[in-house]
């Protein structure tokens, strides 16, 4: 299983950016595709969450209206659109996959995210 993160870099303040997640050694279509963040001395935080089969999603409560998750162009992809982006939006973002039926979950790398004037 590989999963694999891209689009992060620095905004000003209310500025936007798009995170893609493309993730491959699985069925990808009945999996649960999750966005995280870690900030500096912060815990790891859900952001956004993504049912593949069922559509359906779940958002921290700081970011809805803002992000959205949905997914991508590429095949076995996932985004998350972030618009009106805040300082206290900066962390590094990870990408989270679990199969249906796993054991586990697989992490990407992460990308930086840095909202600052």
């Amino acid at each position: 299983v590989q999963v694999e993160e891209s689009g992060g870099g620095s905004v000003q303040p209310g500025g936007s950016l798009r995170l893609s997640c493309v993730a491959s050694g699985f069925t990808f279509s009945t999996s649960i595709m999750t966005w995280y963040r870690q900030a500096p001395g912060k815990g790891r935080q859900l952001v956004a969450r993504l049912n593949i089969g069922t559509g359906s999603t779940n958002y921290v409560d700081s970011v809805k209206g803002r992000f959205t998750i949905s997914r991508g162009n590429a095949d076995n992809s996932v985004e998350l659109q972030m618009n009106d982006l805040k300082p206290e939006d900066t962390a590094v973002y990870s990408c989270n996959a679990l199969p249906k039926n796993s054991p586990r979950t697989f992490w990407g790398q992460g990308t930086q995210v840095t909202v600052s004037s």
